[in-house]
């Protein structure tokens, strides 16, 4: 049942310079897995599903925003959690799953111009849920970044979008294609805001972390 006063549980990544909303991953996902069930190539290396993801009170707040954000205030308080904020991510876990979601989300966005978003996505796929994203790609303080499913660097051929490659050496500098240089600066975004950026058409990542376990996929499929 959605809660009557909504009270959004914002993450504090360390990597980056600013806030961010978030869901359980993989409950969440519905563009992370093939026909069969299983996880798509860029999603086997979850790292949501791994590390300090799994803690507690990690876990109880993602859960807290899939039921808070179906509060009739929840753009509102949204949109006073953002408050001054300059820059924004949307899911450091989880997906945009439905496209109710998605509506609010724009309405966010619309309503705190001066901060710029990031918001990626791999539901896309989902006929009905492009459309809502594509909608809010239109907005000018947003970057809707397409997640590819590739680990080697494939790129999609359409909107802004990003991609996994094995190592930096399989990056090969061209106009609106930029590589992501966290790792090299201890897992932090430092002074780069590609992602955020509709200038930078895609964003190449280096595959890092390790591959989760089949068997927590088999759990997680369950509840599916």
């Amino acid at each position: 049942m959605p809660m009557d006063n909504a009270s959004p549980k914002l993450s504090n990544t360390s990597k980056m310079p600013g806030k961010s909303w978030s869901l359980p991953a993989w409950e969440t996902c519905p563009g992370a897995r093939k026909g069969n069930g299983e996880p798509v190539d860029a999603c086997s290396r979850c790292y949501a599903l791994t590390g300090a993801y799994n803690f507690p009170n990690t876990i109880a707040s993602r859960e807290h925003n899939l039921v808070d954000w179906k509060s009739p205030g929840w753009v509102n308080a949204m949109v006073k959690a953002i408050g001054k904020s300059k820059y924004f991510r949307w899911f450091d876990s989880g997906d945009v799953y439905s496209a109710t979601l998605a509506v609010k989300i724009k309405s966010v966005i619309k309503s705190t111009p001066n901060c710029q978003h990031w918001l990626p996505s791999r539901s896309y796929k989902l006929p009905h849920i492009r459309k809502a994203l594509d909608m809010i790609a239109l907005l000018p303080n947003v970057a809707v970044r397409y997640s590819s499913d590739s680990l080697d660097g494939e790129r999609l051929d359409f909107g802004l979008n990003s991609t996994i490659i094995q190592s930096k050496d399989d990056f090969v500098a061209e106009k609106g294609y930029a590589l992501c240089r966290a790792g090299e600066r201890g897992g932090k975004c430092g002074t780069c805001r590609a992602c955020w950026s509709t200038a930078v058409e895609t964003v190449a990542y280096v595959a890092h972390g390790n591959k989760v376990s089949p068997k927590k996929f088999e759990k997680l499929l369950i509840g599916v």
